[in-house]
């Protein structure tokens, strides 16, 4: 048996599925608000306003037809208390969320930010500032696992479920499952950020 099938998992090799799959389900169980209105829209940056980190993710619907592609149906912005939906098919991306995805002074961590950001751009340009990809600091860390999943593993030590991630984001309502899913990638994107920051200070 080699060193590296010997070694600790995210680290000196990277974590294997297997191993990812035995870890408990980790998702965000706090506070959820789904937003497609002004009204809404704007009591949910009131409360976004004064953090300086947080969890970023989008969602969009699959495609599965060659040719098919869809712009994205959700904006997940998670501060250290809750967690906001935006759906973006009632909103766009409003001039206020365009605002705070270009404020250098606001930490938005995540992965696979540069397809992320280049798909929101899509709706209406803005100029990113302040994203930080977890994949690319676990790289200069030395860490082996560079996704949402085998991060959450390695440095949270749980699982994100899987069941809803092809599911259709662009549904008018959606089901409490999406919400939950949606959620919790956004609350692990900012988690994951702070676990970065104490194993690399």
């Amino acid at each position: 048996m080699t060193h590296s099938e010997t070694g600790r998992p995210g680290f000196d090799r990277p974590m294997r599925k297997d191993e990812i799959n035995n870890c408990p389900i980790g998702r965000w169980t706090g506070p959820v608000s789904v937003v497609r209105t002004q009204d809404e829209l704007t009591a949910a940056l009131e409360r976004l306003d004064g953090h300086r980190l947080l969890g970023f993710d989008t969602e969009t619907r699959p495609a599965y037809t060659k040719g098919e592609s869809y712009l994205p149906s959700l904006l997940q912005l998670a501060n250290e208390h809750e967690v906001f939906i935006f759906q973006l098919n009632h909103l766009g991306l409003a001039a206020p969320l365009r605002d705070l995805l270009a404020d250098p002074a606001v930490t938005k961590a995540g992965v696979s930010l540069k397809y992320d950001i280049s798909e929101l751009k899509k709706l209406s340009h803005f100029k990113a500032a302040g994203f930080e990809d977890l994949g690319e600091i676990a790289k200069k860390a030395g860490i082996k696992n560079h996704g949402l999943r085998g991060l959450a593993a390695v440095l949270l030590g749980f699982r994100i479920a899987k069941g809803a991630q092809t599911s259709n984001w662009a549904k008018d309502v959606l089901t409490a499952q999406q919400i939950q899913y949606a959620a919790t990638d956004a609350w692990v994107g900012r988690q994951l950020h702070l676990a970065l920051e104490g194993h690399t200070a």
